[in-house]
C-alpha cells in the first residue's frame, strides 16, 4: 500500500511540474497543448470510460494518463522539466481553479477524437 502512496505521490508531482512547463515560454505550442490535454484529463470530472463500469473504468487512467504524460514528456524541452520539477521538489504550488477549463478541453478532445473517427470510418467504406 506504501508503494502506491508513493507512486500517487510521484504522480501528482509530475502532472505539476507539466502545468509549470505549459506556462513556460521556452515550451513549444505542440508540446503545451500535449501537456494540456494531459493535465486537463488527470484533474477532469469526465472520464472516457466512466469509473464504475467494473475494470474498464480505470483502464483509460492506467493507460491514457501514462501514455499521454509519455508524450507529452517527451515534447517538452528536456531543461524546461528540469526546472518544473526543481521548482515543484521546493514546495512551488501549481493552482488548478479552473475545472470547467479542464472539462472544455476534455469534450473538445471528445468532439474532435469523434469527428476523426467518423471520418476515417467514412473513408475506409
Amino acid at each position: 500500500m506504501d508503494r502506491w502512496r508513493k507512486r500517487v505521490r510521484a504522480l501528482k508531482r509530475e502532472l505539476g511540474a507539466l502545468l509549470l512547463a505549459w506556462r513556460d515560454p521556452r515550451t513549444r505550442w505542440y508540446a503545451r497543448m500535449a501537456a494540456l490535454a494531459v493535465v486537463a484529463y488527470a484533474f477532469s470530472p469526465l472520464d472516457l470510460i466512466p469509473d464504475p463500469i467494473p475494470v474498464f473504468g480505470y483502464l483509460d487512467d492506467l493507460i491514457l494518463l501514462p501514455l499521454g504524460i509519455w508524450l507529452a514528456l517527451r515534447l517538452i524541452p528536456a531543461e524546461v522539466m528540469f526546472d518544473a520539477r526543481r521548482r515543484i521538489a521546493s514546495g512551488e504550488t501549481v493552482d488548478l481553479a479552473h475545472p470547467r477549463l479542464a472539462a472544455a478541453v476534455i469534450v473538445a478532445l471528445w468532439i474532435v477524437s469523434s469527428v476523426l473517427a467518423l471520418w476515417l470510418a467514412r473513408s475506409l467504406v
